[in-house]
């Protein structure tokens, strides 16, 4: 046996007959192994009754809900941020203080989620649909329909529904701004009975942006295309991004309104 190999069995005699020694919460021990130094790392959240800080992301769809959060989590160094082509509001809970810097781990976000009925309104938009297609969309939506009063847009539709196996064949503007549509129910008579379809110019739409949020009036303008006997119906929303932009803009000041903090434009590093 060489010198090297007492020298081995010495040291694992010694580690074997150490006394144990108690292991402290919270902090990392070193010790001396046969193998190397063997090191135990306590110091994470796993061994702590409670962590040691609030961190994670909660996420929000509604201006009630962000409030609600923040009254529970926020300090007086607490930074909010509004974005308002993401749609987002984003409140860094524990941002950098004055004099110390924090982790801006612990984060609130209100992104806020289109509705189903602005989607589909949005999906149609400036497009030309079918009469039977239209009329459906029309029917469907009776509810979001403010002027003509909704019994009167159905009607319209009723009759749209009726004539799509009219042959179309002008349409003109009458005085009142309305729009007249003239038509042949049967074009294989010499006599083919005509028709007048009058449909609004424009109509009014309320439509709530954003769930959690207000409604908002949006007008749309009906178009129209008459090819080969066949009628093409469809409409305009007017400027529906600026009602967007108007929609986030309430919702960022009914929060600031509630904060004792500004609300900066953009978003947090």
């Amino acid at each position: 046996m060489t010198n090297t190999d007492n020298a081995n069995t010495i040291a694992n005699l010694a580690l074997r007959s150490a006394p144990p020694v108690a292991l402290e919460l919270g902090k990392v021990h070193a010790f001396h192994t046969s193998g190397g130094v063997h090191t135990v790392d306590l110091t994470g959240d796993k061994h702590r009754d409670t962590p040691a800080r609030k961190t994670g992301t909660t996420t929000v769809r509604d201006a009630e809900s962000f409030l609600t959060y923040w009254g529970k989590h926020h300090d007086d160094a607490t930074e909010v941020y509004a974005d308002g082509d993401r749609l987002t509001i984003t409140a860094i809970l524990d941002a950098h203080q004055t004099d110390a810097a924090r982790w801006g781990q612990h984060r609130l976000h209100l992104a806020l989620r289109t509705t189903d009925a602005w989607q589909q309104w949005a999906a149609n938009d400036g497009k030309l649909l079918g009469q039977e297609q239209f009329a459906e969309f029309i029917e469907d939506h009776l509810p979001e329909l403010l002027e003509p009063a909704a019994a009167t847009m159905l009607e319209i539709a009723q009759s749209i529904q009726a004539t799509t196996k009219a042959e179309f064949q002008s349409g003109t503007r009458l005085q009142s701004g309305e729009r007249q549509l003239k038509y042949v129910e049967d074009t294989r008579a010499s006599a083919g009975r005509k028709g007048e379809l009058t449909i609004p110019e424009t109509f009014i739409v309320g439509l709530v942006p954003f769930e959690g949020s207000e409604g908002y009036k949006v007008t749309a303008r009906l178009r129209y295309r008459i090819g080969d006997g066949q009628l093409r119906i469809g409409y305009k929303l007017d400027r529906p991004d600026e009602v967007r932009r108007t929609a986030f803009d309430d919702v960022r000041k009914a929060v600031a309104e509630q904060l004792a903090t500004a609300v900066m434009n953009g978003t947090p590093a």
